[in-house]
Parts: structure tokens; C-alpha cells; sequence
């Protein structure tokens, strides 16, 4: 089968992930139809994760002021049995960008929930042989500023398979509801990522606010896990539509 033409292409750097674990029922009214949650360990999560788009393309041509944002979204992991394969996806309950526009597109393209609130971010990394210091991206809703954050040291490395890092990040499939209940199914191409363990990671965030209460006690706790990936150039595809329930 033809795969669909290249949508978007980009790089995607400084990926930071704040993994929290939840109770599966609070992701069944997000859930696709036709995907099943996937979990690791026994273990159901969520992810906040802040991270630079550069050198931003669509359909092959670069937007004026639209090339080099940011984003943080709040997603969770799901599979798909397609009978032939097994995919592993992710699926995002809200993304944030500084640009109306990128969001517009994001929500007629693919239905994603998208918003648009100011954001800033701050990579401060010290350039020895062993990386040391701080990524962080912020965002300013109802007059607040709300951060993820990520202190990381040493050397980056790809994640051994089975393992969580490998788990949170290498997933090449992206699934959203559609308003007539179908599935909008899309491919995200990229190399593996190296990832940095953070030696510490905090989500400042109005959680309620942002995601609505029922996330606090899992958002509002220490994360399980957090890790910053390098990043690499991506490519997302069309989006194919797995048809309605």
C-alpha cells in the first residue's frame, strides 16, 4: 500500500518528558476507537512534554514566522492490531503552541486539540564533554506563568528496548477522535533518540485549570519518571481515516 505524502517535516529537539502514572479509567472517554491503551510494567501513563519545533515545513514549503515554536501537550500510549502488525501510538488529550495559526491548522487538519497561549523557553546546556544543565518550557494561562522543567547531566544514550524510556519515546503512530466518532490515524517518522535520565524534573501547572480536576492527584504529584530526548528531524504523514465504529 501507497504511504500517504509528507504533511509536515521539522525537527523536533529538546524533548522534555515528565511521565506521571494514572488510573487507566481516567483515559477511556480519550480513547480512539479502534486503539487499546497500552501500558508498561503494569503501569498506565500520561506524559507533559515541552519540546522545540525548527525548521518548520508544510506540504513542503517554510511559513514566515511560523518555522521555530514551541509545544507542550499532555499525551498518553496506546497500540493498534491492524492484523498484520502491531502499532504503538500516542494520543494527545491537549497541546499547547505561542501561534494561533499553528493551532487552527492542527485542529482542521487533524482534530488535535490545540490552543494558543504565550510560551518562552529556557536550554541552558554547558557545552563539556558530559552535558550539564536545565531545559525548561513555560507557558501563560490566566495571567500565570506555568512551567515543565528538567535538570539533566552526563551523556546522552539510546534506551535499551523493555525499557521505560524506550517505552515513553519510541512510538511512531499518532491517533485522534474525530467529530463523526472515526479515528484519524497518521505516521510520524524519526530515529531512535538518545535521552538523558533527569537527575531532577518538576511541572509547575494549574492542573484543574489546564486539564480539568480529575487529572490533579496524578498531575499534581512527583513524576514517575522524566528524561529529555535530543530530538531529530520527524516527518508527520497525512493523516487515513480507520472509517466510523
Amino acid at each position: 500500500m501507497k504511504r500517504p505524502a509528507v504533511f509536515l517535516a521539522a525537527e523536533w529537539r529538546h524533548l522534555t518528558m515528565l511521565n506521571f502514572e494514572v488510573d487507566p479509567h481516567l483515559l477511556t472517554r480519550y480513547l480512539p476507537s479502534g486503539t487499546q491503551l497500552d501500558s508498561w510494567c503494569g503501569k498506565t501513563f500520561v506524559s507533559v512534554v515541552g519540546f522545540r519545533f525548527l525548521r518548520t515545513r508544510v506540504l513542503g514549503f517554510p511559513i514566515p514566522h511560523h518555522r521555530q515554536f514551541d509545544e507542550v501537550n499532555l499525551r498518553f500510549y496506546v497500540t493498534r492490531d491492524t492484523n498484520r502488525d502491531v502499532r504503538r501510538g500516542v494520543v494527545f488529550i491537549k497541546e499547547i503552541v505561542p501561534r494561533r495559526a499553528i493551532a487552527v491548522v492542527a485542529r482542521r487538519v487533524y482534530n488535535e486539540n490545540y490552543i494558543a497561549l504565550p510560551m518562552r523557553h529556557t536550554i541552558d546546556l554547558e557545552q563539556t564533554t558530559e552535558r550539564v544543565g536545565e531545559i525548561s518550557y513555560a507557558w501563560c494561562l490566566h495571567s500565570r506563568w506555568n512551567s515543565l522543567s528538567a535538570e539533566i547531566a552526563g551523556l546522552p544514550t539510546i534506551p535499551e528496548e523493555a525499557t521505560e524510556e524506550s517505552f515513553i519515546a519510541e512510538h511512531y503512530w499518532g491517533y485522534s477522535k474525530q467529530p463523526d466518532g472515526s479515528t484519524l490515524e497518521y505516521e510520524v517518522e524519526h530515529p531512535p533518540w538518545q535521552v538523558w535520565r533527569a537527575r531532577s524534573a518538576a511541572l509547575d501547572c494549574d492542573v484543574a485549570q489546564l486539564y480539568g480536576a480529575d487529572f490533579e492527584p496524578f498531575l499534581g504529584s512527583v513524576p514517575s519518571s522524566a528524561f529529555v530526548a535530543v530530538g531529530s528531524p520527524i516527518k508527520v504523514r497525512w493523516g487515513q481515516s480507520l472509517g466510523t465504529p
